[in-house]
């Protein structure tokens, strides 16, 4: 069965939950918490990323929780229409939220048979299944760096970015900040 869907998590109801120690697995609170899927945090010319004229940052309109996935898939399809339009060395690109706050379920199996095997409600911590972002409104979620010509390209590159992501978003800080 695949992921269930972002409608599910997106709230941010619940408190955080981020007891996950790395250098000392044993001693963690929840054992078993999957790796994020988002690896590479910045993208396009590492070197010259403050050479460029106009900066712009996609951000959320309300308090929400992103899946790991769904920052994956908005990071590349991004990356991808910034580096067909205008070459790998003439952007940059980061993303600026980190998966922490770990996702738990608690699965009730339904069916025949079912009450064989589950308690139900009882003891319904839940097993890790994924992790999120918890962001506030008005939070930046990406930031593009593009030269003064190309202000068109990175528009688009966060319009389709936006699309993957559970909440509706805003193009922010059309600037020259160099």
């Amino acid at each position: 069965m695949g992921d269930r869907p972002g409608r599910c998590y997106r709230d941010k109801d619940n408190k955080p939950y981020t007891r996950v120690s790395e250098r000392r697995p044993r001693k963690s609170y929840i054992k078993g918490v999957p790796a994020i899927k988002t690896r590479d945090f910045e993208n396009g010319d590492l070197k010259n990323k403050d050479d460029y004229g106009i900066e712009l940052k996609l951000s959320v309109d309300k308090d929400v929780q992103i899946r790991h996935n769904a920052i994956e898939a908005a990071r590349m399809n991004a990356n991808k229409h910034l580096k067909e339009s205008l070459g790998e060395k003439n952007y940059f690109l980061k993303v600026l939220v980190y998966p922490h706050h770990v996702l738990r379920e608690n699965p009730l199996a339904t069916g025949a048979g079912a009450d064989r095997f589950q308690e139900g409600m009882t003891k319904a911590f839940g097993n890790p299944i994924g992790r999120a972002a918890r962001m506030d409104k008005g939070q930046g979620f990406m930031l593009v760096r593009v030269a003064e010509g190309k202000l068109d390209v990175a528009k688009e590159a966060l319009r389709i970015a936006k699309h993957k992501l559970p909440c509706s978003c805003t193009v922010k800080g059309i600037e020259k900040y160099a």
